[in-house]
């Protein structure tokens, strides 16, 4: 009888431990399908350049979106891309982002740099009313959006 007793315990605490595992990883599991928030970025756009929109250069240029790498190690931007609702995009081309870095990508004609891109284009890119900036990575893949007045809700 008392074999009977310790193989019931023993059954029992098991069967307890395996309750209790269940418990603990499901919250694990649940946690790795929550949406990822990328390492780089799309954290600021100015789509309405200040002042009259002449199509000045000086203009063009107050006209930015601003890409941000949250991440600690440098992401290499190559062959990425920027790209309006209406098509207009701007591709990324031996872009080295350093962790904890921003890029801005100007519309207009300049001269790149560490900090400034431009896409050298002489018409605006962003709709002042409504307009999403998406960014993919070099294999299309989407990374970031960010929308503005009636389609807020981006497109991916």
């Amino acid at each position: 009888m008392s074999k009977s007793i310790t193989a019931r315990r023993l059954t029992a605490a098991v069967l307890s431990v395996g309750a209790l595992t269940a418990v603990l990883t499901v919250p694990a599991g649940a946690a790795e399908h929550r949406p990822h928030r990328p390492d780089v970025q799309i954290t600021d756009v100015q789509y309405d350049s200040p002042g009259r929109d002449d199509r000045s250069n000086r203009s063009l240029n107050r006209e930015w979106v601003e890409i941000t790498n949250e991440g600690r190690r440098a992401v290499n931007l190559d062959g990425w891309t920027l790209r309006d609702e209406d098509g207009h995009r701007y591709r990324f081309d031996n872009v080295r982002l350093a962790g904890r870095d921003t890029v801005r990508v100007h519309t207009g004609l300049g001269r790149d740099t560490r900090t400034d891109l431009y896409q050298d284009r002489r018409h605006y890119v962003w709709d002042n009313r409504s307009d999403t900036a998406t960014l993919r990575n070099d294999r299309g893949r989407f990374v970031d959006d960010e929308s503005w007045g009636r389609n807020r809700g981006g497109r991916r």
